[in-house]
């Protein structure tokens, strides 16, 4: 209680309307240099914008469909988004992201596969997902040692796991599953997560599952528990300045371990969009760039879990947008456009102060 006797209900609103005003100029820079970009790469490939505008909005927004894919593109970058602003909030850069997900997809898939047919859900489901969260911690435990402990940066550590992943999980595949066509067997069907038309029936064919509401549900807990916990708030003095930490009694390398396996585990579950969710099975490719996107997501999102949905949204909605104007633009149109969007990105958050902290 302040001295006044004020209730802490309005300070915390207060924080919030201040972290959607640090927002508000990188989401405005994003949407407009956007929209300006999809214009002129109209123009240049003989199409109107507006009949560009039109296709990309139908087969996004525009139907129940479209509303379903965006939001199975998204999943995986909630999860990988989720998983770089954990890790930022101890100051490090979990790059590594992407090689995360290529062997907690595997691990989690031939998990699902090798079960008992007759394995209820109940234990189907949570076995999967416990097996490829747990690789994914495992493959962020390299980094995350050698930062602790030796000092190596993460990035480059991170970026020799993934280069690691690219290679293992092929040879994984072929060598010790004998699996020729580069995928695993089909996961039992106690092992698959419903489709979300059975929830919302408008939904149907698309490849949106229940996973997005995981993903959603786990950005929500993740943000409460690193707040009110006391690792969560070490972790954010060793991210706001890891010498001061020191100094005030917090052991600084234990809180980078936590962080960077926290952020691995989050991101191996993003398999549950790709493999549970979708495929059933793991193959070669499943859920790559997932890693990388995770970036502006979180970049976009600044650790609040209300911005990453939205930023997960924002470019799940490119992606899908890449397809529907492919009859007229390239898809890769869209590629020119996520990458000036993380450009913007980071133009707005070097103006508009320190991002992907999560607040206390």
């Amino acid at each position: 209680m302040s001295p006044a006797g004020e209730r802490p209900g309005p300070a915390r609103w207060r924080r919030r309307l201040r972290d959607l005003q640090g927002a508000a100029l990188p989401a405005a820079l994003v949407l407009g240099g956007i929209l300006l970009a999809l214009n002129l790469i109209s123009f240049g490939f003989g199409e109107a914008p507006v009949s560009t505008l039109r296709r990309a909005f139908e087969g996004t927004w525009g139907t129940p469909y479209g509303v379903g894919q965006v939001l199975f593109k998204a999943t995986p970058l909630l999860f990988t988004g989720l998983s770089f602003s954990i890790a930022l909030r101890a100051g490090l850069f979990n790059i590594g992201a992407e090689g995360q997900v290529t062997m907690a997809s595997l691990a989690g898939a031939v998990v699902a596969a090798e079960l008992p047919a007759r394995t209820p859900w109940l234990v189907a489901v949570p076995a999967s997902i416990a097996c490829a969260v747990a690789t994914g911690a495992a493959v962020a435990l390299v980094p995350a040692v050698l930062r602790a402990r030796l000092g190596a940066h993460e990035i480059i550590s991170g970026i020799m796991m993934n280069r690691v992943a690219d290679v293992l999980a092929p040879w994984l595949l072929a060598s010790v599953f004998s699996r020729a066509a580069m995928r695993t067997a089909d996961a039992i069907p106690a092992a698959r997560l419903p489709r979300l038309e059975r929830l919302v029936p408008a939904l149907h064919g698309s490849a949106a599952s229940v996973a997005f509401l995981l993903a959603v549900a786990l950005v929500f807990a993740a943000h409460r528990a690193l707040s009110r916990s006391r690792a969560g708030r070490e972790m954010r003095f060793v991210g706001q300045g890891a010498e001061v930490a020191r100094a005030e009694g917090i052991d600084v390398p234990r809180r980078r371990l936590e962080a960077m396996l926290a952020a691995g585990a989050v991101a191996g579950a993003a398999m549950t969009a790709t493999t549970l969710g979708y495929k059933g099975y793991y193959e070669v490719g499943l859920g790559a760039g997932a890693g990388y996107a995770g970036i502006p997501v979180a970049l976009l999102g600044r650790g609040t879990p209300l911005g990453l949905v939205l930023a997960a949204v924002l470019f799940g909605t490119l992606d899908q947008a890449g397809l529907a104007i492919n009859a007229r633009v390239p898809k890769e149109a869209m590629d020119v456009l996520e990458a000036l969007a993380i450009v913007l990105i980071a133009s707005a958050t070097a103006r508009g102060g320190r991002s992907g902290e999560a607040p206390a």
